[in-house]
């Protein structure tokens, strides 16, 4: 982690190098916020110093939840980045209509929008990445709601240094490794200011409460250093992960066809591995083919992994997203009865 404001360039491009960038389109991300703007800051110091044929772009969304302060935020952003030189486009969303129709509340509205946003103007722009201001300390919030609602082990891994948004567009966070306060510090060292966006204290959204109520909790009364355990049992997890992943891939290589939005499993490859590497070889084909994987849960990934593994039991599954999958001798086939969906 960063100690010295001075060293967040160098740990910028320890965890992004300019190699992988220089040359091609970044949009950048910015809300106006301390890590945001400290991502800007430092993109733009690197990417003088090392050149190259891209460029840098900033994209910036209205939510449509406090529009008052979300204009001034916009005007000063704007301000900001004629100063810097470099364009910037801004978006707007209705976020609280967005919320009540999907009906996963405002803070899953609002993150569904803002990448739907990053993803299209990065698109439209031609940038092959864009980077958010993620820090470590949103990782240790993050883990720690998904410990608290209930994950599995790619949950506890946190958020990916990176990840794409789509076939042409990958997400980087390159301030994953750094601590709020040393953002903080970096700014107050080359006299920068920021903007304050007051629903980051609004009680009503989990993540301001375990920021402000349960961590807090955490340290004074169970463990000082509950920050260093939780990323480290992130960054384990992800390197469990990962080697699952890399398991469950060449399963599914062996294993699995898509043939017409349906897949074929042939049962006799898998029958003696883990159950955990099949089910993981059945979430990549469902997401080979493209359905939603929103109401697929524990039990339902259990139960078409023990089809696949087992010819004893149930020989058919009825599956959220109209998915059906049956089992006839050694093959199980899985499709969706698009008419209902």
């Amino acid at each position: 982690m960063a100690t010295d404001p001075t060293n967040l360039e160098s740990i910028f491009v320890e965890g992004w190098p300019p190699a992988e960038w220089r040359d091609l389109h970044v949009m950048l991300a910015v809300s106006g916020g301390a890590d945001s703007v400290a991502m800007l800051r430092t993109a733009i110091e690197i990417k003088q110093r090392v050149g190259g044929a891209g460029r840098l772009f900033v994209a910036h969304l209205i939510h449509g939840i406090r529009p008052v302060d979300a204009a001034a935020d916009a005007a000063w952003l704007d301000a900001l980045c004629r100063g810097l030189d470099v364009p910037l486009e801004i978006g707007n969303a209705d976020v609280p209509a967005l919320a009540t129709s999907q009906g996963n509340g405002l803070e899953a509205a609002a993150r569904h929008a803002r990448y739907e946003f990053l993803r299209e103007t990065a698109q439209r722009n031609g940038a092959r990445f864009v980077a958010v201001a993620h820090t470590a300390d949103d990782q240790i919030e993050t883990v720690l709601q998904r410990l608290i609602r209930g994950t599995g082990l790619a949950g506890i891994a946190g958020m990916p240094r990176r990840r794409p948004l789509s076939p042409a567009v990958l997400l980087v966070r390159p301030l994953i490794g750094v601590r709020r306060r040393d953002v903080r510090r970096y700014l107050e060292a080359i006299g920068q200011d920021f903007r304050t966006d007051t629903t980051n204290a609004d009680p009503r959204f989990t993540r301001n409460r375990l920021r402000q109520e349960l961590l807090p909790l955490l340290r004074t009364d169970f463990n000082l250093e509950v920050d260093t355990a939780l990323l480290r049992l992130a960054q384990q997890a992800d390197e469990t992960q990962q080697l699952i992943a890399e398991l469950a891939e060449k399963l599914f290589c062996r294993a699995v066809t898509i043939s017409n939005n349906q897949i074929r499993i042939d049962c006799p490859p898998l029958a003696d591995e883990p159950l955990l590497l099949v089910r993981e070889a059945c979430k990549l084909a469902w997401s080979a083919v493209g359905w939603p994987r929103q109401n697929m849960g524990f039990d339902q990934w259990q139960q078409l992994g023990t089809l696949v593994t087992s010819p004893a039991g149930v020989d058919t599954l009825n599956l959220p997203a109209s998915v059906r999958a049956k089992r006839s001798g050694q093959q199980v086939k899985i499709s969706q009865n698009t008419q209902t969906t």
